[in-house]
């Protein structure tokens, strides 16, 4: 493993480098920069490829060996070691490595404090589980900079090349250069919907689950024992959420929405398509009071009017448990407006806080306990209040629907 740089080194040679007018990009510190403007939907089936998921070297060895890890669009790549320092663009593969307990091997992540203290308003229910945000890179800040890239000297970079490619300043040449000269990229973002690369990397190109993806992260680490454990988990969460979900007819219409104040309109999120963006609602199987609605990707735009229009028995406040949206100044928002006082939702108490689409394995068991709470109270216990800034609610360990002690134990290595 070489010698490499930590991260608050980096911090301060960046520092230098800016100085020098090295470091260029443009701002990448929105939602829309961040991935939603790159990708379009798709309606082909979430399809998954078992058979890469497949380590060949769990073995343990006394001496340090070479070993692979395999997923599209990279194909094979080989590893001397494993990671000691990772780049990570967005949260779900930092909350991956957390998973798999290298959480300190991280030297960036989007937006740090917002994507760090969201991870740990859940590890708060997970003993000995923390991440350490403070003195992580921001590796959108100004735009996706190869300056930083090569000083963080990372051992692998957990982002898709693909999308890379698409970044201002990059093509697919300049990834595979910097893949080559630094560290092996090792993501698919595409993924996130279903939606479609760019050309020159369509050919082959496939599409994974959330989970399915955290088991070719997890070879990387070399850690399919604790990777084992979580899927062990998620399979049994999934089994309980759906044997006991209310017959299609009976279940409430809901959208996935964020409000944006300024100029009162909703991002709004269909429910149920495929993609691991929404891995945590569309096991709910919750009517989407926006199937019908063809935007140009999974999101779209609308109005007071149109929300009244399909008037949801629920809304989920995306990012409402991040530290980027106050609950109760939206929930005031909503009741001070003519007619969003009016929406079902609002009158009935039932416009929740949600967590973020970008989610790993680990956000990704919160979410779907806080969704089936929400969605379904009377099949799975009511959702508790929940308070601007503090972390995942207490729930009584027998209305929990996952062990948290089995997860913090795989987490921990305590297997």
């Amino acid at each position: 493993m070489r010698d490499t740089p930590t991260r608050r080194t980096y911090l301060k040679r960046a520092s230098a480098v800016a100085a020098a007018g090295l470091v260029a990009g443009c701002s990448g510190d929105t939602d829309a920069s961040a991935g939603q403007s790159s990708s379009t939907d798709s309606t082909g089936t979430e399809t998954t490829t078992e058979a890469e998921t497949t380590n060949e070297t769990d073995t343990e060895t006394d001496t340090q060996e070479s070993y692979t890890a395999s997923m599209r669009p990279m194909g094979e790549v080989t590893f001397d070691a494993v990671p000691e320092d990772v780049f990570a663009v967005f949260p779900q593969y930092a909350d991956m490595a957390v998973a798999l307990g290298h959480g300190d091997a991280l030297n960036a992540v989007y937006v740090p404090e917002m994507s760090g203290t969201t991870m740990n308003h859940y590890y708060e229910r997970l003993d000995g589980v923390s991440f350490d945000w403070e003195g992580l890179v921001d590796p959108l800040a100004d735009g996706l900079g190869k300056e930083m890239l090569f000083e963080l000297d990372s051992d692998v970079h957990l982002a898709d090349p693909a999308w890379v490619s698409t970044q201002e300043g990059w093509d697919a040449a300049d990834a595979d250069e910097l893949g080559a000269q630094v560290a092996p990229w090792f993501g698919n973002f595409y993924s996130g919907t279903n939606g479609s690369p760019p050309e020159g990397y369509r050919d082959g190109y496939d599409y994974y689950t959330l989970w399915d993806m955290f088991g070719h992260v997890a070879d990387v680490f070399r850690e399919r024992e604790r990777y084992e454990a979580l899927r062990a988990v998620h399979e049994d969460l999934v089994s309980t959420i759906r044997s006991n979900l209310p017959p299609k007819e009976d279940r409430p219409t809901a959208v996935r929405a964020t409000y944006s104040a300024g100029n009162e309109t909703f991002w709004t999120y269909h429910l149920n398509e495929p993609g691991y963006w929404l891995a945590d609602t569309r096991p709910l199987g919750a009517t989407d009071a926006f199937a019908d609605q063809n935007w140009s990707g999974l999101w779209g735009t609308v109005d007071f009017e149109a929300l009244a229009e399909a008037d949801p028995d629920v809304i989920l406040h995306l990012w409402g448990m991040t530290p980027n949206y106050s609950m109760e100044e939206t929930m005031s928002a909503l009741r001070d407006h003519p007619v969003g006082s009016q929406l079902t939702a609002v009158e009935e108490g039932r416009v929740y806080p949600a967590g973020m689409r970008y989610q790993g394995p680990i956000m990704n068991l919160f979410q779907l306990e806080m969704g089936a709470k929400q969605l379904y109270p009377e099949q799975f216990g009511e959702w508790p209040e929940y308070t601007d800034g503090e972390p995942y609610p207490e729930i009584p360990e027998e209305e929990r629907l996952f062990s948290r002690a089995d997860v913090a134990g795989a987490v921990n290595g305590d297997l």
